[in-house]
């Protein structure tokens, strides 16, 4: 069993590393993928294939304090429904490029806040989508919902749409952590967002809940973890919270003296760990967790999960197209981002191009390198065998990659001539793992606590 000091003498409570739901990072990307490359990549698809579509509505009604994602808010709909008129026109865009028959396999729309469409905005957004590519079978459409922005007509207008999955964000139940993290949202509101939705006959519900907030303890993070578990979600995302104030300005209102120590975010990690197990779910990857029964776990045990922008999925699309100011695109051939201002991204839309403003070729050892690093991820080892089936690349080549990474970890690896694995007691220090099969300088890109 590994102790505190061992972790800590390997660097896990100082380290900053990516969360690897890419390869390379986005930081890392560039400009040279274009609105042009990314057409071509887009007609370059086979007809009758399946792919993924995110949309991101960027719109929330209050800022939480916590967020570091590309939100801005807005009192009024006007802002919204200009943005929706602009997301239509991209939509279209990408519709004109898209070879025929194409369906899609997963539908996710995120924020910011996508409840905060009317309910007949949310109608008109999801029939310009599927005027251009279908549902196909056993396809999911997910919305990420908040607690405090959804009614009845909104849920009437997202279940006739053809919503099957539900995402609600907890982050914690405390009072005080609340109010400390500018996010007010009582365990009353969102178990009656839960009642509403499954009401509607949408089964699958994911939550989100963080540990290292300000003010949390292991007594706060039990309480809350056991409030989550009476709502029985089929999914949830255990996030360690990110505080990177110089990147997010509004986290500089959250007082930095009140967060937990990178040792007590392990602690807190742990504890709503312990509780989900005790409560049955599996545990997926290094942050998730699901009931038996849910596409996650069966992915897990089939060997087919996967990790995307998302976190986890059991999505077996090869390409996800992202719709909407900042969104990434990915492709066998590599990355495409919008560009992040919507300013900037309307007026591209508005004449008649796509917004691309960076993005990355896979070159090198590019898909290999992420193939490794995202075996890592999902199932804690790398199959020599299924590597070298999918890529070019030689035992001599993988044998000095597992070297080099159990030279950062000695003792605590697992290599052997089939591949290597990361025990549990080690699986703490897997994002620092996986940075040993990163070829990119990580001193360019700030990135969030190993822990």
């Amino acid at each position: 069993m590994i102790t505190k000091s061992q972790l800590a003498s390997l660097g896990l409570f100082d380290a900053k590393v990516p969360r690897y739901t890419s390869y390379p990072t986005a930081p890392h990307f560039s400009n040279d993928v274009g609105a042009g490359l990314f057409g071509d990549w887009i007609s370059g698809l086979a007809p009758g294939s399946a792919i993924s579509l995110y949309v991101h509505i960027p719109f929330c009604r209050r800022l939480c304090w916590f967020c570091a994602c590309r939100t801005q808010g807005t009192q009024t709909d006007g802002p919204v429904a200009a943005y929706l008129e602009t997301l239509k026109a991209e939509i279209a865009l990408l519709g004109d490029r898209l070879p025929e028959g194409v369906t899609l396999s997963r539908l996710h729309w995120g924020g910011g806040t996508p409840t905060l469409l009317s309910p007949a905005m949310m109608e008109d957004l999801a029939g310009a989508i599927f005027d251009i590519a279908p549902m196909g079978p056993d396809a999911e459409f997910s919305v990420e919902i908040d607690p405090n922005e959804i009614d009845a007509a909104r849920l009437d207008a997202l279940a006739r749409s053809g919503m099957n999955r539900a995402s609600i964000g907890v982050q914690d139940f405390d009072d005080k952590i609340q109010q400390t993290i500018g996010r007010i949202q009582s365990y009353d509101v969102t178990r009656d967002a839960a009642d509403m939705i499954r009401a509607r006959g949408i089964q699958s519900l994911n939550a989100d809940i963080l540990y290292g907030l300000p003010f949390q303890t292991k007594e706060r993070m039990t309480e809350s973890v056991q409030k989550l578990l009476a709502l029985n979600p089929d999914r949830v995302a255990l996030y360690g919270y990110a505080h990177v104030p110089w990147m997010a300005k509004r986290q500089q209102l959250i007082p930095s003296d009140a967060l937990p120590t990178p040792e007590q975010r392990l602690e807190l990690d742990e504890t709503a760990r312990r509780l989900f197990l005790w409560d049955g779910y599996a545990e997926i990857g290094i942050d998730h967790f699901a009931r038996p029964e849910d596409g996650l776990t069966r992915a897990l045990k089939s060997g087919t999960l996967k990790r995307n922008f998302q976190g986890y999925t059991d999505d077996q699309a090869d390409v996800l197209i992202g719709i909407g100011a900042s969104s990434i695109s990915k492709f066998p051939q590599g990355f495409a981002q919008n560009a992040s201002a919507t300013s900037v991204h309307t007026k591209a839309i508005r004449d008649g191009q796509f917004s691309i403003a960076r993005g990355h070729v896979f070159k090198g050892e590019d898909a290999l390198r992420a193939r490794l690093i995202e075996a890592l991820m999902c199932d804690f080892r790398i199959d020599v065998a299924e590597i070298r089936n999918r890529f070019d690349t030689s035992q001599s080549r993988l044998d000095a990659m597992f070297t080099e990474a159990d030279r950062a970890f000695p003792g605590l690896l697992q290599i052997t001539p089939e591949g290597l694995f990361i025990p549990p007691e080690a699986r703490p220090l897997t994002r620092m793992i996986a940075r040993s099969f990163d070829a990119y300088d990580l001193s360019k890109a700030g990135h969030s606590s190993a822990i």
